[in-house]
């Protein structure tokens, strides 16, 4: 079940994609309450289940990783080439809630290796929070045409499109695809994307 994973960064700053951002969009009234977001590749390379438990708090930094984005400032200064350095700085970008800088990052790193899903549907995250839903829907796009079986870009389109673009037959649309593809697809809670796509239509959410 398990889409394949491209490698995100290398070297001593080598981090894997991990989970949730913690911007939020709440759900009033329906899906029981639940809370929803779009969310960054997970180290499987694309599945859409992730743990609660595994969220991290977005704009917190350890000491550490404070460090490492001091150390790749400077190295795509000294080496632009680098895609390895840019990706990661983009992840650290993306960890401590620097939307504008994160897109930065990730295009540097996708002009020079343009074929990397994971990085497309992070970049697709960082536009969603910097307000451009167009450009996050077009992220996640190039992210499925990469790798058709990238659910996290699949879940994510639909998101955007559902609460940001209060297009919710496209979000139905995506999610269907996704559901087409892997009958077990979660969203980030747990559930099952198939019971969410029942619950909407059930409700007939406007």
């Amino acid at each position: 079940m398990a889409p394949q994973t491209e490698q995100s960064s290398a070297g001593v700053f080598k981090k894997e994609t991990v989970l949730v951002i913690g911007l939020c969009c709440l759900i009033i009234g329906f899906l029981s309450g639940i809370v929803f977001s779009v969310y960054k590749t997970p180290p499987t390379g694309g599945s859409a289940k992730v743990a609660a438990n595994q969220q991290p708090q977005a704009g917190q930094l350890t000491a550490e990783q404070a460090q490492q984005m001091l150390q790749l400032e400077l190295e795509v200064q000294k080496n632009p080439g680098n895609i390895e350095a840019w990706t990661t700085l983009g992840h650290l970008y993306f960890d401590s809630d620097q939307a504008e800088k994160a897109i930065n990052a990730y295009s540097k790193s996708l002009n020079l290796a343009p074929n990397n899903a994971d990085v497309l549907t992070d970049l697709g995250v960082m536009y969603r929070r910097a307000g451009n839903f167009q450009q996050a829907i077009a992220s996640f796009d190039k992210a499925v045409q990469v790798n058709a079986r990238h659910e996290t870009a699949r879940f994510n389109k639909g998101i955007v499109q559902l609460y940001d673009l209060k297009d919710q037959e496209g979000a139905i649309a995506s999610w269907k695809e996704l559901v087409g593809l892997n009958p077990m697809a979660t969203a980030p809670n747990g559930q099952l994307v198939s019971e969410i796509l029942k619950e909407i239509q059930d409700k007939k959410i406007n």
